[in-house]
């Protein structure tokens, strides 16, 4: 019998390949390479934890690494370890969507459903209509490395996380009574922290039926007018979660490759496609975490003390506030971001530390006001970088060197994610997280995606 066809929803069922049996799983799966970027001896304990067993740490390049001088090489390693992979038969093969269930240290439990986005549907740019859609600002200068990554790959293996607004728990939810009494695809242990793992195939076509048929629902016009309050017809059925940057590149790069193809190949190359892991942002193990920043090479002080008139140029009144020390810091933020009157962002520097408020603001998230700062203020200067990083604490280590300094943010709520983008467009990059570092996508999963 035909499998259910999901092509107008944007989807397909992907041909997976999977780490064969008597892999070792727990040094297979590596979190997201997006992850710990100023944390080399993260990557390095993992590395020499994965020793020379299979692992995704092999296909995958770390971005704590992009900036070094032998990237080049790292990258050929990586394309080399695909074929190496392939050619040892590292990997078994399914063709299904995996539904997944993950656990960490935060939350109990966290569902999703590995499915492969057709590229089709997808346009990160500005005023995007289109069935896929980014949730923040795509920084298209972060494109090139990525694409050169995937372009000479024979694998991709994904560390995406796409949304779907389900309040009802139609899509994936039904799967977890479905699959209660089953033995899994694969259950593991993750390193690092990072919990554990546990998924089931969906190969089944009752189980694939319910999913489009509940996807199908979503994707109704009148249902979508209705649940948003607007008028037009452009559908927004998944948003970006994690790894925007990437599942753009796997556009980009599908964009370049369709323009050597036939019609009738463009409907059958892999590279169309992208496996992401879809998550229904009404999920209780989903939590939206502030991503702070932490300015390398700068004058921590200088920077404070520019920041009045730069606001006052655009409308606004800025202002700073000194506080003694981390626990009055964070009451005082939490007090001010749930009563939201003006946006207040804590600093953190070598000697000091403290508030910064922006009335009247021009931009709806304090994370607007923050990200556009920096971007006008220091954009282009040489030495000057900025770091997106997750939890307090390490915002508190970095921002201990003197030419240093960290930027504390609220989170936003996640019910509000998909009538802020149809309406207000992409967010200021990094302006949520899902989950702490270790909650992120560990990869497990690969697919071809030469042709």
């Amino acid at each position: 019998m035909a499998k259910p066809n999901f092509a107008a929803l944007g989807l397909t069922i992907p041909d997976l390949l999977l780490p064969k049996d008597g892999v070792d799983l727990t040094r297979w799966a590596v979190v997201a390479a997006d992850q710990y970027t100023s944390q080399r001896d993260y990557w390095q304990r993992v590395d020499d934890y994965v020793g020379d067993a299979p692992s995704t740490l092999r296909l995958i390049l770390p971005e704590v690494y992009l900036e070094d001088d032998d990237v080049d090489a790292r990258v050929s390693g990586i394309q080399q370890a695909m074929q190496q992979y392939l050619q040892q038969g590292v990997f078994r093969s399914a063709q299904a969507m995996v539904y997944i269930d993950r656990k960490t240290s935060h939350v109990a439990s966290r569902k999703g459903l590995i499915v492969a986005l057709d590229l089709e549907h997808y346009d990160y740019r500005k005023g995007s209509k289109t069935l896929v859609r980014a949730t923040e600002k795509t920084v298209e200068e972060r494109l090139p490395p990525r694409v050169k990554i995937r372009a000479n790959a024979a694998l991709e293996l994904p560390h995406v996380m796409v949304l779907i607004d389900d309040p009802e728990r139609t899509v994936i939810e039904p799967l977890a009574e479905r699959f209660s009494q089953s033995a899994p695809l694969y259950d593991v242990e993750l390193m690092e922290n990072g919990g554990r793992l546990r998924a089931h195939e969906v190969s089944d076509n009752g189980a694939l039926e319910a999913i489009r048929s509940a996807l199908e629902s979503l994707a109704q016009q009148s249902k979508f007018r209705e649940k948003y309050g607007v008028q037009g017809d452009d559908v927004l059925l998944y948003a970006m979660g994690d790894g925007n940057h990437s599942l753009a590149a796997a556009k980009a790069h599908w964009d370049q490759v369709k323009k050597t193809l036939s019609p009738t190949e463009r409907e059958e190359h892999p590279a169309r496609h992208a496996i992401v892991e879809l998550v229904n942002v009404h999920d209780e193990g989903l939590v939206f975490e502030p991503i702070h920043r932490v300015v390398f090479g700068v004058d921590p002080r200088a920077l404070l003390d520019g920041a009045p008139a730069y606001f006052e140029k655009r409308g606004s009144r800025c202002s700073t506030e000194s506080v003694s020390d981390a626990a009055s810091q964070k009451r005082k933020l939490e007090t001010l971001w749930t009563s939201g009157e003006r946006h207040a962002i804590g600093y953190v520097t070598s000697s000091d530390r403290g508030i910064l408020f922006v009335d009247d603001p021009r931009h709806n998230l304090a994370v607007g006001s923050l990200q556009n700062f920096l971007d006008d203020e220091l954009g282009g200067r040489k030495g000057v970088s900025t770091d997106y990083i997750h939890g307090d604490d390490v915002v508190e280590s970095l921002s201990a060197d003197p030419e240093r300094i960290g930027f504390y943010l609220p989170s936003m709520d996640k019910s509000d994610l998909f009538k802020t983008v149809i309406l207000d467009g992409a967010l200021p990059r990094k302006t949520f997280s899902m989950g702490e570092a270790d909650e992120k996508r560990f990869y497990f999963e690969a697919r071809k995606i030469v042709g």
